[in-house]
């Protein structure tokens, strides 16, 4: 795994956006993989700079998301459909239909899951995923387990998760006890894997998916596994 040592969020989000851009300059046409939560936020506004000025253009990149709450409208404030359009998609020049996030209101999610899957196999993979972590080792929603699935699934959220997750919501008790999340296959479908990590309270899980053995119930040390992964992180995450 890559490392890249940033002094601050601000760095860590400029150095993200600038690996996105470079390979939006190459590869107009590129297949994205965002995540969403407040990590990279700041990486979204470097992008949307970027892409105002004319230095980059989201005209022919098509992006497809990691996840979304089951059930959610798209409308509500805490979708993540909602929260890409206000980060990114509103404030730059993509084609909203080349925009993808799993359906928070699909009648069946099983069958809502398999749509997304054949989707991501029919655009060839993606060719850069951005990652987050979460504090149990989880990447996308997949939830520490003894056992992971590979495909695009419906999984139920753990209480660590429910718990980070609650500062978003009014209570705890608003957050959505499903999601729709891209399988441990569906990411490693990705060409490369930029995973953003920033702050203290990341530095045990950082430190979990470098330092130990690959284990279903740290789901992120499965990262070890792929051929191109970097770590973009804040130095307080290391120290």
């Amino acid at each position: 795994m890559n490392i890249i040592v940033c002094k601050n969020y601000a760095e860590m989000s400029n150095v993200a956006a600038k690996m996105m851009s470079e390979l939006m300059q190459k590869k107009p046409n590129c297949v994205l993989g965002l995540a969403t939560g407040s990590t990279p936020e700041g990486m979204y506004a470097s992008l949307a700079e970027m892409c105002e000025r004319g230095d980059i253009s989201f005209e022919n990149v098509t992006t497809v998301n990691l996840d979304e709450y089951y059930p959610i409208a798209p409308t509500n404030d805490q979708s993540y459909r909602y929260f890409m359009n206000r980060q990114l998609f509103d404030r730059v020049n993509i084609n909203k239909a080349n925009t993808n996030v799993p359906d928070g209101t699909a009648k069946d999610p099983v069958a809502e899951c398999k749509r997304y899957e054949q989707l991501v196999s029919d655009l060839g993979g993606i060719d850069l995923q951005i990652l987050g972590i979460g504090r149990n080792g989880h990447i996308g929603f997949n939830e520490p387990d003894t056992k992971l699935m590979l495909d695009t699934h419906v999984t139920d959220l753990t209480e660590d998760t429910i718990e980070a997750n609650s500062r978003f919501f009014a209570s705890a008790n608003d957050v959505p006890r499903r999601a729709l999340t891209m399988g441990i296959g569906t990411i490693f479908k990705a060409k490369k894997i930029v995973v953003l990590a920033s702050g203290a309270s990341k530095k045990d899980a950082v430190s979990a998916m470098l330092e130990r053995t690959v284990d279903t119930n740290f789901p992120a040390t499965m990262l070890n596994l792929h051929p191109d992964v970097t770590l973009i992180c804040t130095q307080d995450v290391l120290d």
